[in-house]
């Protein structure tokens, strides 16, 4: 179970039964708070929007929704509603979907009723959204002490630069990265590719017990093996492109924690080529103690022969995609051996680009539009929920843009989207 946040007095209230919450009301411990909202079910379109100003308002400092529960107005108390559960966490994450702009991501759990387990309680967990304030009919809001309100200019402009800080914060974490390329610019040819992840609210030891312990290298090998679960697999459509995440078999410490890498990433400082026929091609996921990931690959664009020019080198925009799949799902991986709950944030980089064509399939080598710049960089923030629930999405914020303007998003869709979630809304 995931716990409620309260306040700085009770900063952790982990309900598991119908008795928990009972005993919770009866002792005055709960209430709607700036973190808490107790309801019943929403029964009508009107009550659908309403649910949704909730779970909006809470999405500025996280805070949970706790649908089953009814309120005398008039007496200011709270008393046990059990509800129907059958549909009710579809419903509200559909709500959490569909009606706030830019849509939010949920956590829900339901918590049986000891008289009828087809009823009971849904826990609904918001957590703090990287993209707030998020608007429910044309108005931003937010949360007071007790109840959400429609947020002021000021107060929107002030949300709206924080997170513009964030994203300046990551940026310079992924230009540390461009900055320490591995890759000698004396034999540097290829586009190279970044990706970075930083927990917002993690601690200084997050992974340490994953990097420090006897085990570390053969951990970090099942670690890696995440990013090729099933449904990732599905996502790239069972693809891959050399070297591959698969392909950094190498163990080795780093300044910040450990790494996987090809061997010859072994000395940073001292790249060796070990392969006439692909002497630039490295890959290295670095994992810190501190929770951060980061993920080289030195092979984003390879030569081609087309036409007039049998020395072409062209982007291999799969790579970017692929990796950055992967990626979250290591990410994801991360925060659970953590037990880390907070936001990310995720930056993803290219260099080398200028001049370069697409490469969208093997038979079609650089037929597309040439890239205007030499460095690409994208940065977002996601919560756990939206890592959970639409890797999609987030892989789209880093690598759609990039696609578009080479003209080959279309043939990447599957990995740039997720599932619908189930009707059942407004």
């Amino acid at each position: 179970m995931t716990p409620i946040y309260l306040s700085a007095n009770q900063p952790r209230w982990t309900p598991t039964s119908e008795a928990d919450i009972k005993a919770a009301l009866d002792g005055g411990l709960i209430g709607e708070s700036h973190y808490l909202d107790l309801k019943e079910v929403p029964s009508t379109k009107g009550d659908n929007k309403e649910s949704a100003r909730d779970m909006a308002s809470f999405a500025i400092d996280s805070g949970t929704l706790i649908v089953g529960i009814a309120e005398d107005k008039d007496k200011r108390t709270f008393t046990l509603a059990p509800q129907p559960l059958k549909g009710l966490a579809e419903k509200m994450e559909q709500i959490a979907r569909s009606i706030p702009d830019p849509p939010l991501n949920v956590i829900t759990q339901e918590i049986a009723s000891e008289a009828d387990p087809a009823k009971g309680y849904l826990v609904i967990h918001i957590p703090a959204s990287p993209a707030a304030p998020h608007m429910v009919d044309g108005r931003y809001w937010g949360r007071g002490d007790k109840t959400k309100h429609a947020l002021s200019d000021a107060e929107v402009v002030r949300l709206h630069e924080r997170r513009r800080i964030a994203d300046r914060d990551i940026l310079a974490l992924l230009q540390e990265e461009i900055d320490n390329d591995p890759i000698p610019a004396g034999i540097r040819q290829q586009a190279h590719l970044f990706l970075v992840a930083q927990p917002l609210a993690g601690r200084p030891d997050m992974l340490l017990e994953l990097t420090s312990a006897p085990t570390w290298n053969t951990d970090l090998h099942a670690f890696i093996q995440k990013a090729y679960a099933p449904d990732i697999q599905a996502a790239v459509n069972g693809n891959d492109v050399s070297p591959r995440l698969n392909d950094a078999h190498n163990g080795f410490r780093r300044s910040r924690g450990v790494a996987r890498a090809t061997p010859n990433l072994a000395d940073r400082s001292n790249f060796r080529p070990i392969s006439e026929y692909s002497p630039e091609d490295a890959i290295e996921l670095q994992v810190h103690e501190d929770g951060g990931l980061r993920l080289f690959s030195s092979r984003l664009s390879d030569k081609r022969g087309q036409g007039s020019s049998p020395e072409e080198q062209v982007i291999i925009e799969a790579v970017a995609v692929i990796h950055a799949r992967r990626f979250l799902a290591l990410v994801v991986a991360a925060g659970e051996h953590a037990g880390y709950f907070g936001n990310w944030a995720l930056a993803l980089g290219a260099t080398g680009l200028q001049g370069l064509r697409p490469a969208p399939g093997r038979n079609f080598w650089g037929d597309g539009p040439a890239y205007d710049r030499d460095i690409y960089t994208a940065a977002t923030a996601a919560t756990r929920a939206e890592l959970n629930q639409a890797p999609g999405a987030i892989t789209r914020r880093l690598v759609g843009p990039l696609l578009r303007a080479l003209d080959t998003e279309s043939n990447h869709m599957s990995a740039l989207t997720d599932p619908e979630p189930a009707p059942g809304g407004q």
